[in-house]
């Protein structure tokens, strides 16, 4: 039985070969391995038995067949018996040879089954294999091909039959005719040879140790010259290569004195294939087998073919490589391996063939030459020795080479000759040398020149490599450091090395170290003589500033240099490197330094690492080098010494022309060095420094000045006189003065000396002593910089107008005025200058463009103002008002005109400049601290004046801008105006009490501001009036400190202004005026109220609205004052309505008049509710009037609520004569209630009029809802909106639910549960309410939330409700089941002891007609376990009564019903008594099994969730009895873990983790728990197969049942499903024990899977396949 099972199990896989899809090929082809795996024979015997009686089955399937037995051979070839193995043999021989034609899949499949058995039974393969390899007739050639291939697989096997193989295939050769089979020769001979090599290459561990290489000589001979003679000749492309290929290993098997023979013919033809050939790594690889053998048996004849060798090999080592093509690579490297042998044996003439070659101008024989010469440095080293000056010299052109791949090149020949001892002989320093220039290129010029290879040399590129091989030279080499220090050090200070300074000092750091540790306390540099060496001045000059601005390298036209320590980040972190080496070279710098720079540099180090290139304060960095200099300078304390620092510097300040940023730095240094120096020296520098300075470059001059001012610190006296003495001299004249650096000046440059001369002054001021500076400010300094700045023309004084010279006399004076005031006695100090030099500045703001903020003058020119305003003697009122002006007229204007939308953080940065992101962030820069200069100037002119009157006057110029129609204007202009009131405040000093008469028009100035478009005008706006009433009240005697509850609150109420929301905006205007109200004096009421009459015509609407607000407010609160002003107010108001349609003058009008219905209430409400629907905005506001005093509110909403509630709701009608079902219309008179209460109620006042009839409001408004749902506008406003609609004019539609529910949400808000809304809001409740499908969930929502936030309400809400569960409408009994059925999930029934009336009026609808109503009941008495789970017990019987009731409900055809019968059983079960529940379980068990495999996804997921209950229940005394349904459910659980729906699959993984303790096996039990967590990832096949393993170990009976089941999913109508019902069969079977056997219906199952491998899903048939492949246990 088990050999007939076997062989129907194979035959079944091997049918399923000829399945379509590929993969499923593979995995039959796997089962069949698998099968193999336990019954290698009978598998391959029945694959035999297949292939021999299915002659017509296609090539392919038998391919997979094949490949199948050549694994099971190869993974049980000890296995294997000779029979059997003959049988294979002999099959996959004729497999093999079946065709002439070649069939590679095929042929090359059966092959390696003779190969895989070969490895064992060599003796049969190779008799079978030789029984077609007949002398005298030509093979197979798939014969040879395996001969071949078992010849690499089985050497020691092969190799002795390989004499009489070649015998015999020597006369084949000739017999070949097509170059097919001659190819398959020649790699025969190619694999016999390699085998033949490696024998003799292991004779120590071959069977045969006497095999010698004379036995193959004659054969291989015979087979090369048919092969070079005759195939090689004559042969095709293919044929001749493969011939190429086999001569290489053929080559070391030819006798001596023949190859020597062949050597002249054959190297030439060889080396022909280069010219004929693209694919030349194969000739390459036999070219070199050649001449390893030529080499070995010391041939003469390559000294006659070297020349020709040498340069075919150039030529291909000349190609260009490309990265991506491996045998391209493959091919130089085979090359470089003749090279290497060639360099071995001729290394004089292959140096005279390369290095000439070194001399051509060709790329790429440059660079060729370049890579052999490299190699064979490293692989020649002892040949190459004696050539070493040789080799150096001929490297002097490629030196000079500037193509980039030759630089790359050159840079790894001095790489290897460095570590080969090439650069310690003379011209090794040349080599160093180029390694430096190299580390020295600009990135951009090298992606310049390599064009479209850019890309792939980028991470290559020649600047990277020379930096990594100068420091790995530096490091690793260490007879390299004789030669690179000193000589390093000479490549520090030239300027053409910048970009190299970095690696430069990273390797004289290293170098430096190593000579310490070896000579203890001696100098590193030992000049000797040596005049190339930098001096220690220069190395400290140069390692302190360096060139070219931070991140220029992209920029060619400024490729200079670039800052080291004063810009630290830039150039590979120049910056710390230099620091390192100075620190280093202290002892060298100067020997007095060591102590000091030990602790220092570590410091700045450290400053370094703290921050990164973006974060890095600039100014603080050279701040702290220049303290450094100047700690250095105090350390060293030598004069001759400075002196010598001074001059280098000074020497090389011109390298920094081109860079202007590191010249200044470099300007500071002198500054710092001169401070340091004596007298005379200063005198001496700072003259030179005037006279040679660059002045036409207008960014030299804050260098040339800051060192002028720096020195000032300590050479006062000398630094004026230097600059006094340049001044009189005949520099700043047009004609030819005493130097003639200014001869024939222009007026242009004359212009930029005086501007540089003008700067100086203003930093020696800045910098120059206090004690010292008064004394000089206005003779030596002021009247000097008027001197520079003005010039004489036929004797009258004329200005310039050059913008640069104005600036740095802005500058200038800004910086003197500041140190002024920075003094002692500045505040004392009279300027008599004053007037002037604040006209001078108020012309210079003038004269700039308006609208326009381009360069700082504005900003220097007021901050000038406000040092000079500070000073004596005070300025005239006409001058302040001039300056005042002129100062609010520039800055006002200068943003743009604000868009719709933007906001004024938006606008305020969008200013008309280019869209260049990095002058955008300037112009913001300089704006803001533009506008807090003008802050500060209009403060300090506050002070000379502190008085209302003085306060008033300031406000005065700034009330035009206040006012201004454009947005920025007035933001600016209020926030100036706080500014002023908190500084006004802030220094106010009150002497005696005095009114403050300005009060009322001020506040009523800012006030209308707080409804401004612009959120920051808000602000500022209710800031002045804070400050307004502080103002008053310390004006009327209270303290400073005093702390106003009434004015603090304004601050509270900022928040409110921010948002957008023009309620809350206009609420919060409301909050302002009463406080205004509160704290404003009587007689300043009535110009506060003419102020804000005038506010109403404003531009801006926000503001007019805002006025009439705190207008209304102020009426209210402050009316009684003006009693006989009220008729006139009203009447002006009711005028205003009549003339404007403006919304909130029409709300002011109506809110005084609202007193009008509480003599007429009835009267008012019919006439109202007569009006034309919808009603418009006059009629809502009119409505909401009504709302305004609480009793008149409850009349006008007890009259709504009749109207809605006595009336009919709606009107059937058909619309059609043809329509089946009618429409339903709702009534006029209770919409238009709906509508107008809807109005009522969204008053704010309404509010306790709506909780007096708060039950009846809810109920009757919900009830509403669920009338009107579908129910159309009455006929007349369907009319009303067609006409609309025909005319074209916009009508707003009516609809009769939506208007209800607005209605209910009003209601609910006035109510004050605007939780309730807020929560339905979130949810969506309110949109569900409204439509017909999401009715139910609406209100069930709704029922949530008002037990949640409105639970005191509900007994009466639940009053009326219960009498509405007779309702004739079935809509109006389902909402009120759904809310009532919501309530019982909240505990707030049982608190407010609701629940017995709840459950009691809930039970009595069971038997309602609507079977909504029935699921709702349910649904409501499940709900108790939420909100009482302590009372379920006492309802227990009556739950479940009810529940098994739903699941028998034969009256819903959907099984709605019994759906949620089940969930709410799943929710009892953990709380009803134990008792009750163990006398049904069975029965809901019964009932609930056919509901695993629904259709219908809720079914099965909850069905199953609720049988996870059940077992999760029974656990204790009746766990026995329902075993039998816990073994019934779980093959459907395990299965349906598989369903395309998750919540199936969640609750599989419940309801088998509750099934595992009713198994009684904790095995199974913890594989269930620790698989199937939540949210756990999991392995479905792992888990199955664990599973099955523990029910055949624990429940061996079941398998029989568990297998019926599963067949049952075989026909699943789910793919997944039915993919997983085989898997559980083979896991199944897998884990079954022998004795098991005879539960199985072996027919039946292997039936079933059958018909499963013609499934149309492929995921089943691999399962299926898969499958079968375990029923081997069968076998």
């Amino acid at each position: 039985m088990s050999e007939t099972y076997a062989k129907r199990l194979s035959a079944i896989l091997l049918d399923a070969v000829t399945d379509k899809d590929p993969q499923m090929q593979e995995q039959v082809c796997g089962a069949l391995c698998d099968f193999g795996e336990s019954k290698p024979a009978e598998v391959l015997s029945a694959c035999e038995e297949h292939l021999r009686l299915h002659e017509k089955l296609a090539h392919p399937y038998r391919t997979i067949i094949l490949r199948a037995m050549e694994i099971v051979v190869s993974n049980h070839i000890s296995e294997l018996d000779k029979d059997t193995a003959r049988a294979i043999i002999l099959l996959a021989s004729n497999e093999m040879t079946k065709v002439k034609e070649l069939v590679s899949d095929w042929q090359q499949a059966a092959s390696s089954v003779l190969v895989a058995v070969g490895r064992r039974f060599i003796s049969s393969v190779m008799e079978e294999l030789l029984s077609k390899f007949q002398p005298g007739l030509l093979p197979h050639p798939c014969t040879v091909h395996t001969l071949a291939s078992l010849s690499v697989s089985n050497v020691f096997g092969v190799v002795p039959f390989l004499t009489s193989i070649l015998s015999t295939m020597l006369p084949m050769l000739g017999a070949a005719k097509h170059d097919s089979m001659k190819v398959v020769f020649c790699c025969a001979l190619q694999r016999f040879s390699e085998s033949i090599l490696e024998y003799l290459a292991n004779l120590d561990q071959a069977p045969d140790p006497t095999v010698r290489k004379d036995a193959f000589a004659s054969d291989i001979f015979g087979a090369y010259d048919i092969l070079f003679h005759q195939w090689l000749q004559s042969g095709g492309a293919k044929l001749r290569l493969a011939v190429v290929e086999a001569l290489g290993p053929m080559s070391h098997l030819l006798p001596s004195e023949k190859l020597e023979e062949q050597l002249p013919k054959l190297l030439p033809r060889v080396l022909a294939f280069y010219k004929k050939h693209t694919e030349t790594v194969h000739v390459s690889k036999s070219l070199g087998q050649i001449l390893e053998a030529a080499v070995s048996v010391g041939s003469r004849t390559l000294d006659i073919h070297l020349n020709s060798l040498l340069a075919a090999l150039h030529a291909q080592i000349c190609v260009p490589v490309e990265s991506s093509s491996p045998l391209v690579m493959s091919n130089q490297k085979e090359v470089l391996r003749c090279f290497t042998v060639l360099a071995c044996c001729s290394p004089d003439r292959l140096l005279a063939f390369l290095l000439p070659k070194l001399d051509t101008s060709n790329e790429r024989t440059r660079v060729g030459t370049l890579q052999v010469l490299r190699h064979v440095i490293n692989a020649a080293a002892a040949q190459m020795e004696v050539k070493k000056p040789v080799i150096l010299s001929s490297m002097k052109l490629p030196l000079l080479d500037t193509n980039n791949k030759v630089k790359r090149a050159v840079v790894q020949v001095v790489s290897a000759m460095a570590h080969r001892g090439y650069l310690e002989q003379p011209g090794g320093k040349a080599m160093v040398e180029y390694i430096v220039q190299q580390c020295a290129l600009p990135p951009e010029a090298e992606i310049q020149k390599l064009g479209a290879d850019s890309e792939a040399l980028a991470a290559d590129s020649v600047r990277a490599i020379s930096v990594s091989t100068l420091y790995l030279v530096s490091t690793t080499v260490d007879r390299m450091g004789e030669v690179l220090w000193p000589y390093l050090l000479e490549f520090l200070v030239p300027i053409r090395f910048t970009r190299a300074l970095s690696p430069l000092c990273r390797s004289l750091v290293h170098l430096a170290q190593k000579r310490q540790e070896a000579g203890a306390h001696a100098p590193l540099i030992q000049y000797n003589g040596n005049v190339h060496l930098p001096s220690p001045y220069a190395i400290t000059t140069r390692l302190l500033v360096e060139h070219c601005g931070p991140g220029r390298w992209w920029r060619p036209q400024l490729c200079l240099l670039q800052a080291v320590s004063s810009y630290p980040y830039v150039g590979d972190g120049r910056g710390a490197a230099s620091l390192r080496l100075l620190n280093v070279l202290h002892q060298d710098i100067h020997p007095a330094l060591g102590q000091r720079w030990v602790t220092a540099i570590p410091l700045l180090l450290e400053h370094l690492d703290e921050y990164s290139e973006e974060t890095l304060s600039q100014k603080e960095w050279e701040e702290k080098l220049l303290v450094f200099l100047r700690d250095s300078l105090a350390v060293v304390s030598d004069n001759t010494w400075v002196c010598h620092l001074t001059l280098e510097m000074c020497k090389q300040l011109p390298n920094y022309n081109g860079t202007p940023l590191e010249k200044n730095f470099l300007y500071k240094c002198v500054g710092t060095t001169l401070g340091a120096a004596s007298s005379k020296v200063v005198r001496k520098h700072l003259r030179e420094l005037l006279e040679t300075a660059r002045y036409q470059e207008e960014r030299e001059h804050e260098g040339l000045a800051c060192c002028f001012g720096i020195c000032a610190i300590s050479h006062l006296d000398d630094t004026l006189a230097q600059l006094d003495d340049f001044v009189k001299s005949d520099v700043l004249r047009k004609s030819a003065g005493i130097f003639n650096l200014f001869k024939n000046r222009s007026e242009s440059e004359a212009n930029k000396v005086r501007s540089a001369l003008i700067l100086c002054y203003g930093h020696v001021a800045a910098g120059a002593p206090r004690e010292l500076l008064l004394a000089r400010v206005e003779a030596d300094l002021f009247w000097n910089m008027s001197q520079c700045f003005s010039t004489k023309v036929l004797g009258i004084k004329v200005e310039t107008q050059d913008p640069a010279l104005r600036l740095s006399l802005v500058q200038s004076v800004c910086m003197a005025t500041q140190a002024i005031c920075s003094s002692a006695h500045g505040s004392s100090f009279h300027l008599s200058r004053k007037a002037e030099l604040v006209a001078q500045m108020v012309e210079f703001i003038r004269a700039e463009p308006p609208d326009s903020l381009k360069t700082p003058i504005w900003k220097k020119a007021m901050l000038a103002c406000t040092y000079l305003v500070t000073l004596e003697p005070a300025l005239e009122e006409q001058v302040q008002a001039d300056l005042i002006h002129s100062c609010l007229h520039r800055v006002m204007a200068v943003l743009p005109e604000p868009e719709e939308g933007d906001s004024p953080q938006e606008v305020s940065a969008a200013p008309t400049v280019g869209g260049d992101p990095q002058e955008l962030l300037l112009f913001q820069s300089l704006y803001l601290d533009t506008v807090q200069v003008l802050k500060d100037l209009l403060t300090s002119l506050l002070l000379w004046n502190m008085t209302p009157l003085g306060l008033q006057v300031m406000v005065e110029h700034l009330s035009p801008w206040i006012k201004s129609p454009r947005g920025h204007e007035r933001v600016r202009a209020v926030g100036l105006s706080a500014c002023l009131l908190q500084f006004f405040l802030q220094h106010l000093q009150i002497s005696a009490l005095v009114p403050f008469h300005n009060l009322g028009l001020l506040i009523g100035l800012f006030s209308p501001r707080c409804a401004d478009l612009w959120p920051a005008t808000r602000r500022e706006a209710v800031s002045c009036i804070h400050s307004l009433l502080y103002l008053q009240l310390t004006c009327v005697g209270f303290s400073r400190d005093y702390q106003d509850d009434v004015a603090e609150q304004l601050l509270s109420l900022k928040d409110g202004l921010v948002h957008p929301d023009p309620a809350i905006l206009f609420h919060t205007c409301h909050s302002i005026a009463q406080l205004i109200a509160k704290r404003l004096p009587p007689d300043q009421l009535i110009n506060l109220l003419l102020t804000l009459f005038e506010s109403l015509g404003d531009p801006d609407k926000n503001c007019s609205r805002a006025a009439s607000v705190m207008i209304n407010c102020l009426l209210k609160e402050r009316g009684n004052m003006l009693q006989e002003k009220v008729p006139e107010i009203v009447s002006v108001l009711r005028s205003k309505l009549q003339e404007t349609r403006e919304e909130h003058i029409l709300q002011a009008a109506q809110h005084s008049v609202f007193a009008l219905a509480t003599h007429h209430c009835a009267s008012v409400v019919s006439n109202l509710l007569g009006s034309p629907l919808p009603f418009d905005s006059h009629t809502c506001t009119l409505w909401r009037a009504l709302a305004l005093e609480p009793g008149l509110a409850a009349q006008v909403l007890g009259l709504l609520l009749e109207k809605i509630s006595k009336d009919v709701l709606f009107e059937e009608s058909q619309a059609f004569l043809l329509s089946s079902t009618p429409d339903r219309v709702a009534t006029l008179l209770p919409l238009a209630a709906t509508c107008a209460l809807h109005e009522v109620a969204s008053a704010p006042a309404s509010g306790p009029a709506v909780l007096e009839l708060y039950p009846q409001l809810f109920v009757a408004l919900l009830l509403r809802v669920s009338c009107t749902m579908g129910v159309q506008p009455p006929r007349q406003l369907q009319a009303k909106e067609r006409r609309s609609a025909s005319s074209g004019l916009a009508s707003r539609s009516l609809e009769p639910c939506s208007s209800a529910v607005d209605a209910l949400q009003a209601v609910l808000v006035r109510g004050g549960n605007e939780d309730v809304v807020q929560c339905m809001e979130l949810d969506g409740g309110w949109q569900l309410l409204r439509t017909s499908a999401g009715h139910e969930e609406g209100v069930t929502r709704l029922a949530s939330a008002m037990a949640k936030f409105a639970g005191p309400r509900l007994p009466l809400v639940m009053k009326l409700l219960f009498t509405t569960q007779s309702s004739m409408y079935e809509v109006q009994r389902v909402t009120s089941t759904a809310f009532l059925a919501e309530l019982l999930s909240s505990n707030v029934v049982n608190d407010l002891m609701l629940l017995e009336s709840l459950l009691y009026n809930l039970m009595a609808r069971q038997k309602d007609t609507s079977a909504r109503v029935r699921r709702l009941v349910l649904h409501g008495l499940a709900n108790i376990t939420l909100g009482s789970p302590d009372k379920v017990q006492t309802h227990s019987p009556q739950l479940l009564t009810a529940m098994i009731g739903g699941l028998d409900d034969g009256d819903d055809p959907h099984s709605l019903v019994a759906l949620e019968a089940m969930v709410g059983l799943a929710r009892l079960m953990d709380l009803v008594d134990a008792w009750d529940l163990h006398a049904v379980l069975l029965h809901i068990a019964v009932r609930i099994r056919p509901f695993f495999d629904s259709e219908r996804m809720e079914l099965r997921s909850v069905s199953i969730g609720l049988f996870g209950h059940l077992n999760k229940a029974c656990r204790g005394d009746c766990k026995d009895v329902f075993l039998e349904q816990v073994v019934g459910g779980l093959v459907p659980l395990l299965l349906h873990l598989r369903d395309p729906h998750a919540p199936v699959v969640t609750a599989c993984r419940f309801a088998l983790r509750m099934c595992g303790p009713n198994l009684e096996c904790e095995e199974l039990a913890a594989v269930f728990q620790r698989h199937l967590q939540e949210g756990h990832d999991l392995h479905f096949g792992e888990f199955l197969n664990t599973t099955c393993k523990h029910l055949m170990r624990h429940f061996p009976d079941l398998l029989g049942r568990l297998l019926s089941t599963s067949l049952f999913y075989y026909k699943s109508s789910w793919e997944d499903v039915r993919a997983a019902a085989p898997m559980l069969t083979g896991f199944l079977v897998l884990h079954m024990e022998a004795e098991q056997r005879p539960q199985v219906d072996l027919e039946q199952l292997l039936t079933a899977l059958q018909l499963l491998l013609k499934d149309p899903a492929l995921k089943v048939r691999l399962k299926a396949v898969k499958t079968l492949g375990r029923l081997v246990k069968f076998a």
